[in-house]
């Protein structure tokens, strides 16, 4: 299993990145603009949304691109996604000038599909992210370079950027609080978290219709589920793996889950409080914040992760038309 990234080799990934992607800002959240946030606490927001294809995946993607062989690179790119993964994976491709081929579910959002073929990639739909799975080690096996979305040291590398950037613009944090789907972003986040603060807590949040980093933490090893079943796609990863498992062992302090309901309502305010468009996923650290961690996050000095915005405008009045406050 590869080594947790050093301090050292994150600040020397975030050289290599820089000019490459956005250093996203960090923002101030007020009561006054959403005001069911924690009593008494200090909340800001890192809009990863706003990042090179609305996602913080660009950033292990554009590593794994920068230091792939000229063997791997001429055999193309294969990577499969519900979205985020893709779109990063067609922009990295595009910016290399590379071939990449995508592998998305039939019920992926059409504007992210649409999204990966504006950027050149050759998208194939498959029945569902494990089939889709199948079909990527079946073109890796006939030579294609396989891009993990989550699985890989890259991209846990690429997030601790992300982790990094947190720390530096925002001093004397208690709490960060990061959306988890396969794992990568967290593995990430968390290691440059309490690599630079051991004391500041780390905190996972899931939806309950995809936590499988939640059970895999009750059981100590990675799990899988039978089937994922939420709203927040950009989540839905149907097992935790042995990297980025290990790494959010050891560095996050506590998962939690949210529902769909409470996504949805999160949704909302974001759109009411900062004219953001959040995806569900995005809105998951903020659903956390104002519903089972409200009480626990009170007085503190807390950073939301927002991780994205890839969402089509139907899907996401659709989805707002449910908001139950």
């Amino acid at each position: 299993m590869p080594n947790a990234p050093t301090l050292d080799e994150i600040k020397a990934a975030s050289e290599i990145l820089a000019g490459q992607i956005i250093r996203t800002p960090v923002v101030r959240l007020s009561h006054d603009r959403i005001p069911a946030l924690p009593n008494g606490a200090k909340v800001s927001t890192k809009l990863e949304l706003f990042q090179e294809t609305g996602t913080f995946k660009a950033r292990g993607v554009l590593l794994a691109i920068m230091a792939a062989s000229s063997k791997e690179k001429e055999a193309g790119f294969v990577a499969v996604s519900g979205g985020n993964h893709a779109l990063a994976v067609a922009y990295g491709a595009k910016k290399f000038g590379i071939r990449a081929r995508v592998i998305m579910p039939k019920a992926t959002d059409p504007a992210r599909i649409e999204g990966c073929r504006s950027l050149g990639a050759e998208v194939e739909l498959a029945e569902d992210i494990a089939t889709g799975v199948a079909r990527m080690e079946e073109l890796a096996a006939k030579g294609a370079t396989a891009l993990h979305p989550f699985e890989s040291p890259y991209m846990t590398l690429g997030a601790a950027t992300c982790g990094l950037e947190i720390m530096q613009d925002i001093t004397e944090l208690d709490a960060v609080v990061v959306p988890v789907g396969g794992g990568g972003l967290i593995s990430g986040i968390s290691r440059a978290v309490k690599l630079i603060n051991p004391s500041c807590e780390v905190i996972g949040v899931e939806p309950f219709g995809a936590d499988t980093m939640t059970r895999s933490f009750a059981e100590g090893t990675p799990q899988a589920i039978e089937k994922v079943q939420t709203i927040a796609d950009s989540l839905g990863a149907p097992s935790a793996q042995s990297y980025s498992f290990s790494l959010a062992k050891d560095h996050v302090d506590q998962m939690i889950c949210v529902d769909d309901q409470a996504l949805i309502n999160a949704m909302g305010l974001l759109y009411d409080g900062l004219k953001i468009v959040a995806e569900p996923a995005c809105a998951a650290t903020t659903a956390a914040a104002t519903g089972p961690l409200h009480e626990h996050l009170a007085g503190k000095n807390v950073a939301l992760v927002a991780c994205g915005s890839n969402i089509g405008p139907a899907r996401f009045h659709e989805l707002l038309s449910q908001r139950s406050v």
